[in-house]
């Protein structure tokens, strides 16, 4: 009996995907629900899972192509597959797992070349594990094979199309430049108090929650606490309207390696510490694996993103519509700043708000700023609600 397989039905606010790579091809068995394909949309990759067991037969569509819901775009077999026959996949998976057990004393990761390093090593006939790799993990990553390529013969240029979400990520900055009057506000902030707290309260906290006190639950807690204050720069301007929302769905900018996600902590203002962390840390891994979903992509009032874990030390970040303002953090950095008319070394860090200056007025942003400011150099602000 041969089965076909149709691109799941795509949410309303996706039109098509692409395929973006093929699992298997056709003559290999496959297991019900092991992963046929990778459909990339404007924001997430989605997995199709194979219907049942069998071999497959035919792949109508090609990687690259479009897709739209309910099209046909593989037809398989079914049937039963040997036991002692290990699919692609598995095998694999095996191949790496006795690799990753001989590199124990590399950093955790995926030690496989990614996709678009295998293809331009295939095109160019080079050994991937001839190429070192700088990805996470040591990972393989396309640049290492290209500078592998220009550092052993002539310089090459290559033309690659840009993947949905770099596109979309495009449209999307463009759109924030074009429509929004973008203005930016600087403040610096002494994270020595937030730093000591962390210090005292580490392994109590870790102990107890499972997870790490880290500062990025500071930053949500303080900016929360500063929208509840000033809650025009958690609104938004909808046509001739402004929207002022009673809830602050917080957007935390994850780097990973296919582009810039902002999953969005929803009703943040009723989390404690570490349930913000422990939401941060889900958000982290699902977007190194490529599993978070569009519900969590959706929505948001304000956002936060941290250059300095890049090495940053100042930036204007840019809006992320239709929010009306973004906060931007760099790197804590050992300055000399005056406390009670002493010279203290102080660990600083520059915090940056871009906003739109259609909704905020520049007093606005300014006190927003002072607010988060004051909250972190003083944490016993945010539990006495001050």
């Amino acid at each position: 009996m041969t089965i076909e397989v149709k691109v799941p039905v795509l949410p309303e606010s996706v039109e098509d995907a692409t395929i973006a790579t093929w699992h298997r091809k056709p003559g290999d068995t496959i297991r019900r629900d092991e992963n046929l394909v990778d459909l990339e949309t404007d924001k997430v990759v989605l997995e199709v899972p194979a219907p049942a067991d069998g071999k497959v037969l035919e792949l109508r569509v090609e990687e690259g192509d479009t897709v739209y819901s309910d099209d046909v775009i593989a037809v398989i077999e079914e049937g039963e597959v040997p036991a002692e026959t290990a699919a692609p996949a598995e095998e694999e998976a095996e191949t790496e797992s006795q690799e990753s057990a001989k590199a124990a004393s590399k950093p955790a990761g995926d030690p496989r070349p990614s996709p678009s390093a295998r293809r331009v090593a295939a095109e160019e006939d080079i050994d991937p594990s001839a190429v070192k790799g700088t990805g996470r993990g040591g990972r393989v990553t396309k640049p290492d094979v290209m500078n592998f390529l220009q550092g052993s013969g002539p310089r090459r240029e290559e033309r690659v199309k840009m993947t949905r979400l770099r596109s979309r990520i495009a449209e999307r900055m463009k759109e924030a430049q074009n429509t929004a009057a973008i203005l930016t506000t600087f403040q610096e902030v002494d994270l020595k108090a937030v730093m000591d707290l962390r210090r005292r309260h580490q392994d109590e906290f870790t102990a107890k929650h499972g997870i790490k006190l880290g500062l990025m639950s500071f930053f949500v807690k303080a900016c929360t606490d500063a929208l509840r204050k000033f809650p025009v720069v958690n609104a938004s301007v909808e046509g001739d309207e402004i929207v002022y929302h009673d809830y602050q769905d917080i957007g935390i900018a994850v780097s990973t390696e296919r582009g810039l996600l902002v999953p969005i902590i929803r009703n943040a203002e009723n989390l404690g510490l570490a349930a913000i962390e422990m939401a941060i840390a889900d958000f982290a891994e699902k977007a190194r694996e490529g599993t978070i979903s569009l519900d969590e992509l959706q929505g948001g009032t304000f956002s936060i993103t941290n250059g300095g874990v890049f090495g940053s030390l100042m930036s204007t970040p840019l809006l992320n519509p239709p929010q009306s303002a973004i906060l931007g953090m760099h790197t804590i950095k050992q300055r000399p700043v005056v406390i009670d008319g002493e010279i203290e070394v102080r660990p600083m860090m520059y915090l940056a708000m871009s906003y739109d200056h259609r909704l905020i007025d520049g007093k606005d942003s300014v006190q927003f700023l002072v607010a988060v400011k004051n909250a972190l150099e003083d944490p016993a602000r945010l539990l006495l609600g001050l």
